[in-house]
């Protein structure tokens, strides 16, 4: 792996800005569109430019292989669950705050891999800094002009989003010798065969009548934030490595908060931004004792 340069850092950027700007549309999408039929749309459109890549590169596609139940286990808690949760938390508060709170997933994916892997153990640093970020969490959750009776429950279902998140991290590690494009392509094949259903059933998406803008986001949600952001992921992973591109832990709430406030003219209060400084040091000090625990975020 080389060295960052300045094309390395300007994608991070903008992989940044990417999943930054993903939960303000995932806020108006949700304007026109339940949960599972958006996380469906997304993963569908995420999943045409993935195989793509596995075609012209001859990647085999290993979804329905002898080792199916991995790759079915990781599209239901890495991609279809949070996906889903996702939706439903950010529909009733602040996009930046889903932004702030999903920045979380390295904390809870360090608790996770302190019981669940032999060479990630929660260290005197670690545990100060799981310490630290969720007191942001909890001094963000004393702010009663975001967060009220009426939305908290939803903040929680943002954060148990983001605790799926490192559960799939956790479980692609099993099989993290079978590829990136391969293990992202199977698992998000099968997040649509757990989707589709529940969409159908639950949703009749084939009824709804959305807007224009919810339509926009939605779209640009699974061709942008999702396909081609997996896309420059993949490139950053394959080029600069995985401790290089886990840094965009940093810039998506800050991005998420930059866009809250500009484009959806959401309050931002001292409080807010007290906890956002609070939970990215206690990223930091945990990230900087990390060996390399890989928790997407998207």
């Amino acid at each position: 792996m080389r060295e960052a340069k300045t094309f390395d850092i300007l994608l991070l950027l903008v992989l940044g800005l990417i999943w930054g700007s993903s939960f303000f549309n995932i806020k108006i999408a949700t304007y026109s569109y339940e949960p599972f039929t958006l996380a469906l749309v997304r993963v569908i459109f995420a999943c045409i430019p993935l195989i793509l890549i596995c075609y012209f590169r001859r990647i085999k596609i290993q979804a329905f292989s002898k080792n199916w139940r991995s790759y079915a286990l990781i599209g239901l808690c890495n991609i279809a669950i949070p996906f889903v949760l996702i939706a439903i938390g950010t529909s009733k508060i602040n996009s930046y705050l889903a932004a702030m709170l999903m920045s979380t997933t390295p904390l809870s994916g360090s608790i996770l891999a302190h019981f669940f892997t032999k060479d990630e153990k929660i260290t005197f640093l670690k545990s100060l800094g799981i310490i630290i970020g969720f007191s942001g969490v909890i001094f963000l959750f004393l702010d009663d002009i975001v967060l009220s009776e009426k939305n908290y429950v939803y903040a929680f279902i943002t954060i148990i989003g983001s605790t799926f998140y490192s559960i799939g991290g956790l479980l692609t590690l099993k099989i993290k010798n079978k590829g990136n494009e391969n293990v992202t392509t199977s698992t998000t094949i099968w997040s649509i065969i757990f989707l589709m259903p529940f969409s159908f059933i639950f949703e009749t998406p084939w009824a709804t009548n959305p807007s224009i803008e919810s339509t926009i986001s939605l779209l640009y949600l699974g061709i942008v934030a999702t396909g081609v952001a997996w896309l420059i992921r993949f490139r950053i992973l394959t080029v600069n490595g995985l401790v290089f591109q886990t840094q965009v832990a940093y810039l998506i709430p800050i991005f998420g908060v930059f866009f809250g406030y500009f484009l959806m003219e959401e309050i931002i209060t001292w409080r807010a931004v007290v906890s956002l400084f609070i939970i990215m040091i206690g990223i930091f000090i945990v990230k900087k004792n990390n060996k390399g625990l890989n928790n997407g975020i998207r």
